[in-house]
């Protein structure tokens, strides 16, 4: 029997480093897939950013950035977010939901949409872009985590392994019964 968790010590040992090995390597892989798609965008910071006039190549660098376009967009869209927006200009420029008040386009015979609106479509889909590079990359630093913290604990229990943990109980058992007693 004591062969058997020996040898199991070991095996769950050397599965939990490659796990951890793994784990690591994806892990690193994921920050430069991030990393590469960001740079190939080349999306450089505005003068207002937090980093003007630089490429913007990190998850969190792709935050600040997502950050930025939606300021820009609610000064574009004067404060409104695309829900406070009309989907249509009526034939005095203003938003409406009404599609029998809207101005119509004299070209399609179709209700004029409001552009602003529709800025906001875009914004949203490049911020999420932007929000889910971040956030790739961060799951990308917990799978290097997570896998540094497999391979330690495979290392740990290889070295128990063959240290004899399991090989001496009686040795642990003496050595618990020969421990100093707290006093109160």
């Amino acid at each position: 029997m004591r062969r058997l968790f020996e040898y199991g010590g070991i095996a769950a040992g050397v599965i939990m480093i490659a796990l951890g090995i793994g784990a690591t390597t994806i892990g690193a892989l994921g920050v430069n897939e991030v990393r590469d798609n960001l740079a190939r965008e080349q999306i450089v910071g505005t003068p207002d950013s937090t980093i003007p006039g630089q490429k913007v190549d990190t998850g969190a660098e792709a935050k600040a950035f997502a950050n930025v376009m939606r300021k820009h967009t609610l000064e574009s869209t004067e404060g409104q977010v695309y829900s406070q927006m009309g989907r249509y200009l009526d034939k005095n420029g203003e938003a409406t939901n009404d599609e029998a008040t809207a101005a119509t386009d004299p070209k399609t015979g179709q209700p004029v949409a409001n552009q602003a609106r529709n800025i906001w479509v875009t914004e949203t889909a490049l911020t999420s872009a932007l929000n889910m590079a971040f956030f790739a990359e961060r799951v990308a630093f917990f799978s290097i985590a997570m896998g540094i913290a497999l391979l330690l604990s495979g290392i740990g229990f290889v070295v128990l392994a063959f240290a004899g943990a399991v090989r001496r109980p009686e040795k642990a058992i003496e050595a618990w019964g020969k421990r100093p007693i707290p006093t109160s």
